[in-house]
């Protein structure tokens, strides 16, 4: 619990990180780029979703989220931002996680029906993961890695261009809405 309150701390002091230059992952044998090679499950479903063939070509904003958070009024501003900006090439992936002070700890069904209900959420989320960096999904693994950091709490955001490559991280402060945020998605949509 200390180490997740440290981490919170220092988030708190470097609240984002737009990337000079974009931040490939190591390129895949089927072309598709390292951040997108994942075949996940959706929320509360069988229905699995090859995230390379879905949102290759897209700006992804993804998202580690919790239903029992401070930040989970960020629902809101991710469905705005989703909403506002998806016939534009924008795709928010939302990734539950119970990783931080057991804020999640429901079902999928309950997860899901949450989100829809209490803030209307309609982009795509999957699987309950975990995002921890000792014990991360290889998706979070590839994240991390690329951004140099993990999460430290909940509603950490990733952003991708394009062609799959790492151009943010922002801590769960920095809002769906905060002009850093909605500037560099701007600026890298098709």
């Amino acid at each position: 619990m200390i180490k997740q309150l440290f981490g919170l701390v220092l988030s708190f002091f470097s609240a984002a990180s737009v990337l000079a230059e974009p931040v490939a992952g190591s390129a895949t044998d089927n072309g598709c780029p390292a951040a997108l090679n994942f075949t996940l499950r959706e929320l509360g479903s069988e229905k699995r979703v090859n995230l390379c063939e879905a949102y290759k070509g897209k700006v992804v904003l993804m998202v580690n989220t919790a239903s029992k958070c401070g930040f989970t009024p960020q629902f809101d501003g991710l469905e705005k931002l989703y909403s506002d900006y998806k016939d534009r090439g924008l795709v928010v992936l939302g990734f539950p996680s119970n990783d931080f002070a057991g804020q999640d700890p429901g079902s999928e069904k309950e997860i899901k029906d949450f989100c829809e209900l209490t803030y209307g959420v309609k982009f795509p989320m999957f699987e309950k993961t975990q995002v921890l960096k000792d014990n991360a999904s290889p998706l979070y693994k590839v994240l991390g890695e690329m951004a140099g950091e993990h999460p430290s709490w909940n509603f950490h955001k990733y952003v991708l261009n394009t062609k799959g490559e790492l151009i943010g991280s922002f801590s769960s402060f920095v809002t769906p809405q905060s002009d850093k945020l909605v500037k560099l998605i701007e600026a890298n949509l098709p």
